[in-house]
């Protein structure tokens, strides 16, 4: 992974806090700014260091990774200081957990193994378009509306699909989702919680190495270390075969599995959304020629 690559959970730690302390404002944190030109609009060290009651130089060491064994009064000190929020507030305790490893496990390789009662679900809910994705996103199975949904995905070779890579990448995303913007912001927030539990990861340093890479609105999203997704909701898609269609989405996780999870969409039915949705199975099941199959993309596996 290039740019901010983790170097360990230490270093992890730090990056989150210095993130987070450059968007505290003073005025946010109750402090009075004095005259004069600041250099950030957010918390300087010796400002958050007061503020959660511990020195300067304990602080500076904790972000430079110097430091990894803060206590948990610190940490809630900190994460009180940050105003985090409580799936914020767990994930700097995780971190700081992790930190304090002397060294850290080497992770095992996740398996992209799909049980057979899953793929019968994934029929068994037809019309709903449904997906099933990794921890970090690959695209591992799909319903023929599911995968029709992702307008054009279905060019990439199997290995390489993957929704952040698509959303990011493909030509088609910015203009498929009607709130591109927040679907990219959940996308990198995911990664980016991924990345601080199990920082060496090599399927997330794969992929974030390639984003920041190729896209520089992952790189300032990734630089922001934002880690709240969304679980459900609803989704606008400007769907390039069968137009506009406004679809409620939910998102359960696979227990027994290495974070797979499974992301259905669906309407009412007799809606106009609900006529999409039953088109958009329709299309799914007749592939285009230029589709590959399973088989042609294996080849390929090496340049995911």
């Amino acid at each position: 992974m290039t740019r901010e690559q983790p170097a360990s959970w230490g270093t992890e730690l730090g990056s989150f806090l210095r993130a987070r302390r450059a968007r505290i404002t003073p005025a946010e944190a109750g402090l009075t700014v004095g005259p004069g030109l600041r250099r950030t609009p957010g918390l300087l060290r010796e400002e958050l260091a007061t503020l959660s009651g511990i020195s300067i130089d304990y602080y500076t060491r904790l972000e430079r990774g110097k430091e990894t064994r803060p206590s948990p009064s610190v940490v809630d000190a900190l994460a009180l200081a940050l105003r985090l929020e409580e799936d914020e507030h767990e994930h700097l305790r995780r971190l700081a957990a992790l930190a304090a490893r002397t060294a850290p496990e080497p992770p095992a390789p996740p398996s992209r193994t799909i049980r057979p009662g899953v793929k019968l679900l994934l029929e068994s809910i037809r019309p709903n378009p449904v997906h099933v994705v990794s921890r970090t996103n690959d695209l591992l199975a799909a319903n023929p509306g599911g995968l029709r949904l992702l307008a054009g995905i279905e060019e990439w070779p199997v290995r390489r699909r993957n929704i952040a890579r698509y959303v990011f990448l493909h030509p088609t995303a910015r203009t498929l989702f009607h709130d591109w913007a927040a679907q990219v912001r959940g996308c990198v927030a995911r990664l980016r919680a991924l990345a601080g539990t199990d920082p060496d990861a090599p399927d997330l340093a794969r992929l974030a190495g390639e984003l920041l890479l190729k896209s520089p609105e992952f790189t300032r999203l990734w630089e922001r270390y934002d880690i709240k997704g969304h679980s459900h909701g609803r989704k606008t898609f400007h769907h390039p075969e069968v137009g506009d269609l406004t679809l409620g989405y939910q998102t359960l996780e696979l227990e027994g599995t290495p974070g797979h999870r499974l992301v259905m969409y669906y309407a009412e039915p007799g809606t106009p959304d609900y006529d999409a949705l039953v088109l958009l199975d329709m299309l799914g099941s007749q592939p285009k020629p230029y589709a590959q199959t399973s088989s042609e993309d294996e080849s390929t596996s090496s340049s995911a």
